[in-house]
Parts: structure tokens; C-alpha cells; sequence
């Protein structure tokens, strides 16, 4: 899978999915057991994408127009924005700056593709 692959990917599996979750569902409460295990099962797979996409694009980095450190406060950023999707504990605007940080690195990655 390359990178742009991933993107794809992580653009429905977490930004489109997380920005719905955020929306539209409520906050999973944090003291019950039985949702932190649904949180857990659920985000696992993105968290493997998450870091899978971190790996792909490090070795691609030389040919992409992003900073190393742009690529590590992504996966941060991406990380954040995938708990706080079930958990709220943010305020809308925050969440919203979170999304479109990682949209723009997305773009700038996507506009290599392009040439």
C-alpha cells in the first residue's frame, strides 16, 4: 500500500468517521470498563494505519514535499483527533484545528501525486 493509499484510507477510516462520531453520537463514558474495551477494539485497526502511514511516508520523505517534524505532529495529531472523537473532552474548535492539520499535510502530500 502506498502512501497515497493510506491517505485515502485514513481520510474515510479516521477524519470522515471522526468527525461523524464527534457530531453526531455522544461521549463514551470513561468509567465504564465495557466502553474503554468498544474504544479499544474499535481504534486499534486505526492506530496500525496510523503508524503504518507515519512508517510509509518516512521512507517516501525525500520525495515529498513535508518536514520530518510535519509528519510526526500529523501522527500526534491524528492520534488526538481519533480520542477525542469518542471522548469529546475538547471543544469543537480544537477538534476542528486538529482536522484541518492533518488535512493540510494530507493535500500538500496528495499534490506530489498530482505532478
Amino acid at each position: 500500500m502506498d502512501v497515497f493509499d493510506l491517505i485515502d484510507r485514513l481520510e474515510t477510516d479516521l477524519l470522515k468517521a471522526g468527525l461523524d462520531r464527534y457530531e453526531q453520537k455522544e461521549p463514551v463514558d470513561r468509567k465504564n470498563r465495557e466502553s474503554f474495551l468498544k474504544v479499544k477494539q474499535e481504534t486499534e485497526p486505526i492506530f496500525q494505519l496510523i503508524h503504518l502511514w507515519e512508517e510509509t511516508v518516512e521512507k517516501e520523505i525525500h520525495r515529498l514535499p513535508v518536514f520530518p517534524n510535519q509528519i510526526k505532529n500529523t501522527r500526534d495529531n491524528m492520534e488526538l483527533l481519533l480520542m477525542h472523537s469518542y471522548y469529546k473532552d475538547v471543544r469543537k474548535k480544537r477538534f476542528m484545528e486538529l482536522y484541518h492539520s492533518i488535512r493540510y499535510v494530507f493535500n500538500q502530500i496528495q499534490k506530489c501525486q498530482l505532478n
